[in-house]
């Protein structure tokens, strides 16, 4: 595989040095985001590469996914001369990134302790399960704290917790670790001084569910899971059409778009029943409108229905699965689909940073690296900086 950089601009993060000790998912993000925002990062592997590569059913994605814009260093931390050349690494690093249990890397001096010594300006950032308190020390995956942090009592149906159809926490969590780093950088630029940022698997899930517990304060009711939840508006359901494999999503969230609607649908008769002119109102009656709504959209092909619905501008999706997403047009316009090699050799698509800097979107500059690729060049520049400060 070979670095694809050619023609991408500088990132914001341009000139920011990042070592990362990560492997699975969420430490990954935090390093893959900070990558494709132009910081220079270099994921330490063990010989062989990162365990993560070998993962088989719905871990097989995880490291194409979540390593682009990275170089790769194999080193042996369970050797002196493995652990000498990562404390080199991480002498003049601007940011470390770890997600292994807590105390592994303090064993061989790679924790934030020993290496904000001899680096004050670092920030350390270690995502972890939980952050400080009783459970700290606990064993945590993303399903475990989906479901002991509420969020798959939301999701499945009553009895029936589910977790997210995504690594929704390890992700949401590794956003927030770099936000922390962020946040940690431009304090450094005031006062020179580092940071060590934590950030969790648990308290992310807390703050994700932050909304229904906020339910239950205003209301005085615990939340319903999401299947069964009492919607706020009338029409916000998935509905089927005349081909029963394509199913599409409408929302009807205000009055004018419900009159709106109305119109594009022929519903004279619902438009005209002034018991349903008000939102709260059609929420009340949701049992007498949705047989009708769903017996007219059963008759419709989802082409037409999605015709009509973006020509009013209504909330609308149709229901797909991931790999569909590759041939979406939008996602393929302006750079929002990168192209990636697998180990294999083989191509794949997949999406870019969700956000435009300039109105650029973050590109691709280091395609997926093979394990310890990077090893030599990345070595043999510190050994002549080493040298040079000598």
């Amino acid at each position: 595989m070979t670095d694809q950089g050619a023609g991408q601009p500088d990132g914001p993060l341009a000139g920011i040095r990042v070592i990362e000790f990560t492997h699975m998912v969420m430490g990954p993000s935090v390093g893959v985001i900070l990558g494709d925002l132009g910081a220079d990062v270099i994921k330490v592997e063990p010989p062989g590469g990162d365990h993560t590569r070998e993962l088989l059913g719905s871990g097989s994605g995880y490291f194409p996914m979540f390593n682009r814009n990275k170089r790769s260093v194999c080193l042996d931390l369970k050797s002196p001369s493995g652990i000498a050349s990562a404390r080199m690494l991480c002498a003049d690093a601007d940011v470390v990134i770890e997600n292994f249990r807590p105390g592994v890397l303090d064993k061989f001096g790679l924790g934030w302790e020993a290496l904000s010594a001899t680096n004050p300006r670092l920030v350390f950032c270690s995502a972890k399960g939980f952050l400080s308190g009783p459970y700290e020390s606990r064993t945590a995956l993303d399903e475990v704290t989906q479901m002991m942090g509420g969020l798959a009592y939301m999701t499945g149906p009553p009895g029936q917790p589910l977790r997210a159809g995504a690594s929704v926490i390890d992700i949401t969590g590794g956003m927030f670790g770099v936000i922390g780093i962020l946040a940690a950088l431009e304090r450094r630029h005031r006062t020179g001084i580092g940071a060590y940022v934590k950030c969790s698997l648990y308290e992310t899930t807390a703050f994700l569910v932050g909304q229904h517990i906020a339910q239950m304060a205003v209301t005085g009711q615990a939340a319903r899971p999401m299947p069964v939840r009492i919607s706020a508006w009338a029409i916000y359901d998935v509905f089927a059409t005349a081909h029963p494999d394509e199913q599409l999503f409408i929302g009807v969230v205000s009055d004018g778009q419900w009159q709106a609607f109305c119109a594009a649908f022929g519903l004279a008769e619902l438009a005209q029943d002034e018991s349903l002119a008000t939102n709260n109102q059609r929420v009340e009656a949701r049992d007498r409108i949705l047989p009708q709504v769903r017996k007219m959209v059963g008759k419709m092909t989802r082409d037409d229905l999605v015709a009509r619905l973006e020509a009013i501008g209504l909330p609308f999706a149709p229901i797909v699965r991931p790999d569909e997403l590759v041939d979406d047009p939008h996602l393929n316009a302006a750079g929002g689909m990168l192209d990636l090699t697998l180990p294999d050799g083989r191509p794949a698509r997949l999406p870019a940073l969700p956000i435009e800097i300039d109105g650029v979107r973050p590109g691709l500059r280091h395609d997926l690296p093979t394990p310890g690729e990077h090893t030599a060049a990345v070595m043999n520049a510190y050994s002549v900086e080493a040298a040079v400060a000598d």
